[in-house]
């Protein structure tokens, strides 16, 4: 990339969290313990999840894929922002910035349509229980997940390469703790519309078209949950979706608060860094917690696994 002076761009300037000296050590510690949090927690649960063969389902399945892409997600975030915490020079090399665009792009993606697929997979275990394992059979869902996988890498390389063909020639310093595309957008000297345009529509889809999978089966699942006649056939029935919808609501609405608008305007970065901290590190740390430690399942192989170990 050429800057309108005829240099290359070599490197970009991560502001990071704080640029108030003093934060910068509690910052760090802090945000260290959510990243190992993160490591142990998710994990812990996809060996958890592969040594019990009573967690060989469709449900745990997507749960341990789940938080297969939390890691990877958090990993791609995490270590370079604790990193710029301790030193002064925080610098992300031209190359470094768009691998880091690149994943985290992908991963966002990912877990969003992760997220509905898990959904669907609800609606049919609550919804259609008698043809729920016909339908989603282990063939079945390693597709779904291949597919969700697939989509969500073929649309970060689409972003990330036409945000990379622009010029940045005005500064490369950016306001944020990671390469994400509105701080870049706002550095590039180039006409950035079409690329506006592009993360707009494809940010739009993207969510829209996830999230509403989401709706349409949690409304279908509650008309199921109010039919049943158990009480405790509901409350476990609810609880499920309670879990899910709590992620759902924090992930989605962080993510529309950050890209369903243009990357340009006047709002200080300051509570796009603090939003994005929210799905970026705190979300994949919660998942595991959210998602299984409440299950009863999981805490029944738990236990059983800790057990087995003291035993030895």
């Amino acid at each position: 990339m050429a800057r309108g002076n005829g240099t290359t761009v070599t490197e970009f300037v991560l502001l990071g969290f704080t640029e108030q000296p003093e934060l910068q050590l509690p910052l760090f510690l802090v945000f260290l313990v959510i990243y190992l949090i993160t490591l142990v927690g998710n994990i812990g649960m996809i060996l958890l999840f592969e040594a019990d063969s009573r967690l060989h389902t469709p449900m745990y399945y997507f749960l341990s894929h789940l938080a297969f892409i939390d890691l990877c997600y958090s990993s791609s975030i995490g270590p370079k922002m604790l990193q710029n915490l301790l030193v002064k020079k925080k610098s992300i090399s031209f190359s470094g910035c768009f691998a880091q665009l690149y994943f985290s792009s992908a991963f966002a993606t990912t877990e969003c349509f992760l997220l509905a697929t898990m959904a669907y997979d609800r609606y049919m275990a609550i919804c259609n229980p008698l043809i729920y394992t016909a339908i989603m059979t282990p063939r079945v869902c390693k597709e779904l997940v291949v597919g969700v996988y697939t989509y969500g890498f073929l649309n970060s390389v689409i972003q990330t390469i036409l945000t990379f063909q622009l010029s940045f020639c005005d500064s490369n310093i950016i306001h944020h703790f990671y390469c994400a595309d509105p701080p870049l957008l706002a550095l590039s000297c180039s006409d950035t519309r079409n690329k506006e345009k592009q993360l707009l529509i494809f940010s739009a889809v993207n969510l829209t078209g996830s999230l509403l999978t989401v709706l349409i089966s949690y409304i279908c699942i509650l008309f199921s949950i109010i039919k049943i006649r158990s009480s405790e056939g509901k409350c476990k029935a609810f609880s499920t979706c309670a879990s899910h919808l709590t992620v759902v609501t924090i992930f989605y609405g962080t993510l529309f608060f950050m890209y369903l608008r243009q990357p340009k305007a006047g709002n200080s970065w300051k509570y796009n860094r603090v939003v994005s901290v929210f799905y970026s590190l705190v979300i994949p740390m919660l998942n595991p917690l959210i998602y299984s430690l409440r299950n009863t399942e999981v805490k029944d192989a738990l236990e059983k696994m800790l057990a087995v170990k003291e035993s030895q």
